[in-house]
């Protein structure tokens, strides 16, 4: 039979801020993330987009040298949050530690700092410098290092996904906890994804011509979804995490609980590697409306992809308006922050969280004319004090990867 999965805790690094208070006050007051390109030295002279969504405030992690000697800047944003979550959450040590909990948990590329180092170092002067490799850096900059260094510095010892699907990895990451928990395979699993600033990063997308460039002197106009003069992505940084638990076992010991998944979706588009599919994507959305069991018309509002790139967020508006037609509210929480890689799914989801409490939804920034190919949607574009009971997440990803969480308020169960 299956359970019911419900979200206990969340916590999120972005480029608006860490932590719900200062998060939610950047999404009220439409403040945007988006900052100038720091030069690495490497890449930056190469690079046309000069934008970054950037984590540019100092956070006290507390870590002790036992735990970050196996850290890339990845795995510090990663156990961050999960620190935060489990503490939020009010689990016990012998909860976390008794198998019952897992990890699903991932980045794009794991810590790219760290490998970047490890490049430069075989391909220099091997004689001189092979040496300065050290015997954990493979385990600072590997695909899973975020889920296993969070099993390592809190003890969990319950089954561990470390999903890498690019833009859909933390959204996908949540989805397969919520199946882990909906089928009985663990009692609660831990969520989400990182990614660190690295410029390497930008230049893929830069030389696909997929990043912003025209906005380059002022970066808090940039990305701008949905928008007629939309010319590309910003790439941004972060971390975040849930925790998703059954729901009887999480009444009965009495804990918040913000909201509840009922619907998920993943599928591939079986074809392009890296344009958007419109019939993979309409086919996601409907298979998450099939798995929670209702229609369209109960989703109250859709957390967009919305990546500002110029056929990207045509076939989004398409595919949203096959399924749901115009009744939704739409909104693109990226216009904020950039497109933060692996984690924007559950940065994303923390956000639709702060805003399902608190009755609010933030507008997309920068949406100062729709572009006409996707102006059939209701589009927010100003902020809206209104109850939701019913959202949508969707994210997208390289590799025809597609994913849609549905997420109902949390206060009908509280």
């Amino acid at each position: 039979m299956p359970r019911r999965v419900v979200i206990t805790a969340c916590s999120a690094i972005t480029p608006i801020g860490y932590g719900k208070e200062t998060i939610v006050n950047s999404l009220r007051q439409g403040k945007s993330g988006v900052k100038p390109l720091r030069d690495d030295g490497l890449l930056t002279d190469h690079i046309h987009s000069r934008v970054f969504g950037t984590v540019d405030y100092p956070i006290d992690y507390g870590f002790t040298r036992r735990y970050t000697k196996t850290m890339g800047p990845v795995a510090f944003y990663a156990c961050r949050v999960a620190g935060d979550v489990l503490a939020q959450s009010g689990l016990d040590e012998k909860f976390i530690t008794s198998g019952r909990l897992g990890v699903a948990f991932g980045s794009t590329h794991g810590s790219p700092t760290v490998q970047r180092n490890i490049y430069k170092t075989f391909f220099g002067n091997l004689k001189e410098e092979f040496s300065s490799i050290g015997a954990v850096d493979y385990l600072r900059s590997m695909v899973h290092t975020t889920a296993v260094n969070i099993t390592r510095m809190f003890g969990i010892t319950g089954r561990v996904i470390a999903s890498s699907t690019a833009c859909t990895t933390s959204s996908q990451a949540i989805g397969f906890g919520y199946e882990m928990v909906k089928y009985g395979m663990q009692d609660a699993m831990l969520c989400g994804g990182a990614d660190e600033y690295d410029t390497t990063t930008v230049a893929v997308f830069d030389n696909l011509l997929a990043c912003s460039v025209d906005f380059n002197d002022t970066p808090e106009r940039t990305p701008r979804p949905f928008d007629s003069d939309r010319d590309g992505l910003v790439v941004g940084e972060g971390g975040g995490a849930v925790l998703l638990e059954e729901y009887e076992a999480a009444k009965k010991r009495g804990a918040t609980i913000l909201g509840e998944i009922i619907g998920f979706s993943c599928n591939n588009n079986g074809g392009d590697l890296i344009l958007p599919n419109l019939d993979g994507i309409t086919a996601t959305l409907k298979l998450a409306l099939d798995d929670a069991g209702i229609g369209p018309d109960a989703v109250d509002l859709i957390s967009a992809h919305a990546t500002a790139t110029k056929m990207g967020d045509v076939i989004e508006a398409q595919a949203i308006d096959a399924v749901y037609g115009d009744r939704p509210l739409v909104t693109g929480l990226k216009s904020y922050m950039g497109h933060c890689m692996g984690t924007c799914g559950v940065i994303e989801l923390t956000m639709l969280l702060y805003m399902m409490e608190q009755e609010f939804v933030a507008p997309t920034l920068n949406l100062d004319n729709v572009d006409p190919r996707c102006g059939m949607l209701n589009h927010v574009r100003e902020l809206v004090e209104q109850r939701v009971e019913i959202a949508a997440l969707e994210n997208f990803a390289f590799g025809g990867v597609n994913t849609c969480l549905l997420i109902k308020n949390g206060r009908h169960l509280t």
